[in-house]
């Protein structure tokens, strides 16, 4: 397969490799991504959490709670920053996360198809593509999710006017200020370190399996790591998934308001139970970011990635 320039500059976007590097890659797997950062994370040239693509496109994430046992946040995307901030958009924004909800839509054609709550004469669609009118510039509505909590409140936070927007699901037997207070702190931890899971119960056996053959791979690619035994291997590999685990995982996390910079998000929701009286855990967090996987055309850059794997 022909690797092109873009190629090598997703991949190089991707897992923060070297462009000779990432182009080795792909040849040696015959442009297959994914099998290309498993090659890169194999021979100790890409980190393991910079999988999730580029951020480079505008819009806004806004968030919309109803009570405190329901909201929902969105993303709409623009082509420009200046139409993302304009007030127009801000509102347009709005009214999509006060549509999304009061929706039982499960998926975002559903979800478009429905009646419009500001206009039930039209689509989520139509009212979309009149504002792209209106504007003068596309928008797209690119996802939405709803949370709903059983057993406690949600709680929301907003950050960077609208590039980063989270939603956290507490299992709570009191909620009152101090655990909204908590829980918005928890929100903001969420927007800044991005952890992927709530704990370590919602990885997968196979993915823990997954990690240590890419940490072995790593080791045994080193002439100096890969001549200690295997017992010094074997504690090398759990101790490196375990300093990831604690990266992804949000209750391993060291708390960014610990006072002695020790105390855990698990350690932190563990004291709020205390001075409460009750029992205060997050169930589950949604976090969006503005662009996320996603990327603007950079005919320059590309065209600077073709001439250097020319040279």
């Amino acid at each position: 397969m022909a690797i092109t320039a873009a190629m090598v500059k997703e991949l190089r976007e991707m897992t923060g490799a070297g462009m000779m590097d990432c182009k080795k890659a792909l040849n040696e797997t015959n442009g297959n991504m994914d099998e290309a950062v498993e090659f890169l994370r194999k021979n100790g040239q890409a980190k393991a959490e910079k999988k999730a693509g580029r951020i480079a496109a505008e819009g806004l994430c806004t968030v919309v709670v109803k009570d405190e046992k329901t909201a929902a946040v969105v993303e709409v995307n623009s082509e420009t920053d200046f139409v993302a901030k304009n007030d127009t958009s801000k509102s347009f924004v709005e009214a999509v996360a006060v549509q999304a909800v009061n929706s039982d839509a499960a998926d975002l054609d559903t979800f478009m198809a429905e009646a419009w709550n500001e206009d039930t004469s039209k689509t989520v669609k139509d009212a979309l593509v009149e504002k792209v009118a209106v504007i003068g510039e596309n928008l797209n509505i690119r996802r939405f999710e709803k949370v709903v909590a059983e057993n406690g409140c949600v709680v929301s936070y907003i950050h960077g006017g609208g590039r980063i927007g989270v939603i956290v699901e507490a299992d709570t037997t009191v909620v009152n200020d101090t655990v909204k207070e908590a829980l918005t702190n928890i929100a903001m931890q969420i927007a800044a370190l991005s952890p992927k899971y709530v704990s370590r119960d919602e990885i997968s056996e196979e993915y823990i399996a997954h990690e240590k053959e890419i940490l072995r791979a790593q080791i045994m690619n080193d002439p100096k790591e890969s001549q200690k035994p295997e017992k010094v291997i074997n504690g090398m590999i759990e101790g490196r998934v375990n300093k990831e685990l604690k990266e992804i995982c949000l209750v391993d996390q060291v708390y960014v308001k610990a006072e002695d910079g020790k105390q855990t998000v698990e350690k932190y929701l563990q004291a709020v139970s205390k001075e409460v009286g009750g029992s205060v855990s997050v169930k589950k967090f949604v976090r969006f970011e503005t662009g996320e996987g996603l990327e603007k055309k950079q005919e320059d850059f590309a065209a600077e990635v073709a001439a250097q794997m020319n040279q």
